[in-house]
């Protein structure tokens, strides 16, 4: 199929075979497995709704190709002037899905290439406060601690091995892209990640249930100077390495018998109580 020319300038491919090379970047984007094993190893990553895509070609992150309805064209067409030789797959609502396996309601989808990780030790030089993510499996979760992050004003995220991919469909679309703009990387295991946040001069700060937890209010009234805030998965909770690992773990002082909160209500609770510039710190 040849493509055709818009105005501005963009590489318009309509779609009426599924079997075009490029669009199986794009299949069973509900399978949750299969994006979870193909997504990283293949260096891609999709990125929904024009919003999202906006915020990452801000970000520098570079388009491999982009599926559309005709009539987002126009809102999609100028944000990649930049990129005329990148494929815009173009199709009707039943072609389209049929080949994701849902309604693309938010416009656009494109596949974009990963960026390369920076290394833990280059994003936690200049850091004061940071959040490490343990083994949250929840993409849900993952997407609104990055919001968080990026409304309260924290320096950098981190994740374990095992914690869900940030750049994930779901936990992008939930961070409202702004896991696209918080520097974040993965950490090594603890024995090699907890010295890379002491000789930075963090003090690790577990938010957990235990009888020697003090409370959040009580470490935002003295906030150290470089704090990471270190929070667990929603079933378990932290593990032994990481509590054994905190300097102090904190508790956010609840009411009605309620002994904690979700994991991504209780970053932003944590993030705010010790953000930067306010009445103490991120």
């Amino acid at each position: 199929m040849v493509p055709i020319e818009s105005e501005p300038p963009v590489h318009l491919i309509p779609i009426s075979d599924l079997q075009v090379d490029g669009l199986a970047d794009y299949a069973r984007l509900t399978d949750v497995a299969l994006r979870r094993s193909t997504e990283p190893a293949g260096g891609l990553y999709i990125a929904e709704s024009t919003k999202v895509i906006r915020r990452a070609l801000a970000a520098g992150h570079l388009p491999r190709s982009v599926l559309l309805q005709e009539q987002w064209v126009t809102d999609v067409a100028p944000m990649l002037e930049p990129f005329p030789d990148v494929p815009v797959f173009v199709g009707e609502a039943k072609v389209l899905e049929s080949l994701t396996g849902y309604n693309l309601h938010r416009g656009a989808l494109a596949a974009m290439h990963r960026p390369v990780l920076p290394d833990p030790a280059d994003l936690l030089r200049d850091a004061r406060r940071v959040v490490v993510l343990e083994d949250i499996v929840d993409h849900t979760n993952v997407g609104a601690i990055f919001r968080s992050v990026a409304g309260l004003g924290a320096d950098a995220v981190l994740v374990t091995p095992r914690c869900a991919d940030p750049l994930y469909r779901r936990s992008v679309r939930v961070s409202m892209g702004t896991v696209l703009q918080v520097p974040w990387t993965r950490l090594p295991e603890w024995d090699a990640a907890v010295p890379l946040l002491h000789d930075a001069g963090f003090h690790m700060a577990a938010l957990a249930l235990a009888d020697d937890a003090v409370s959040l209010d009580d470490l935002a009234a003295d906030p150290p100077e470089r704090l990471a805030l270190v929070l667990g998965s929603e079933g378990d909770g932290l593990s032994r390495a990481a509590l054994s690992a905190a300097d102090s773990v904190v508790t956010i002082p609840m009411l009605h018998g309620v002994d904690s909160l979700n994991v991504a209500s209780a970053s932003a609770v944590a993030l705010y109580a010790m953000r930067v510039g306010g009445r103490t710190s991120i």
